[in-house]
C-alpha cells in the first residue's frame, strides 16, 4: 500500500504519467469538461469533496511549476482565493474565466470536485523534480 496521502488510483496514475509542462485542472462541480479531455470525477454531493481538500492532496504528490486561476475568483469567491493564496504556489497568474475554459481543453485531465462555489478552479502546470 502507498505511504503517501493520495490513495485514488486514477489520480495516482495521472500524476505519475505527467511530464514537464503538462496541465491538470482541478475544478468545481460546474466546470465544463471539453470533449476529449479525460474526467476524473470525485464529486459525491454538494461540497464533497471540497476543492481545497483535493488541491492539497494533489499538491502532496505533484511537482508544480506554475498555476493559473480565473481573474474572477478574487472578487466572487474570497474564501477560496485566500486559501489558495496561503499555499504559496509557484508561478501564479490569472486569466479570464473564458480563457481558463479554453486552456482546459489542453489539459491531461480534469478532476471534478463537489465544490459548489464560484470559480473554484485551478490549472496546475507540472514541473520537474531535478
Amino acid at each position: 500500500m502507498k505511504k503517501g496521502p493520495l490513495l485514488h488510483v486514477a489520480l495516482s496514475q495521472l500524476i505519475a504519467s505527467l511530464g514537464h509542462g503538462d496541465m491538470v485542472v482541478i475544478g468545481d462541480a460546474g466546470l465544463p469538461v471539453p470533449p476529449g479531455v479525460p474526467l476524473i470525477d470525485l464529486a459525491l454531493t454538494r461540497g464533497i469533496p471540497r476543492f481545497m481538500d483535493v488541491l492539497n492532496t494533489v499538491l502532496a504528490e505533484m511537482q508544480v511549476e506554475q498555476h493559473l486561476l480565473a481573474d474572477e475568483l478574487a472578487g466572487a469567491n474570497v474564501v477560496v482565493a485566500a486559501e489558495v493564496g496561503m499555499l504559496g504556489l509557484p508561478g501564479g497568474r490569472t486569466v479570464s474565466h473564458t480563457e481558463f475554459k479554453r486552456l482546459s481543453g489542453a489539459a491531461r485531465a480534469i478532476i471534478r470536485t463537489g465544490e459548489c462555489t464560484p470559480y473554484a478552479n485551478v490549472i496546475l502546470v507540472a514541473g520537474v523534480v531535478f
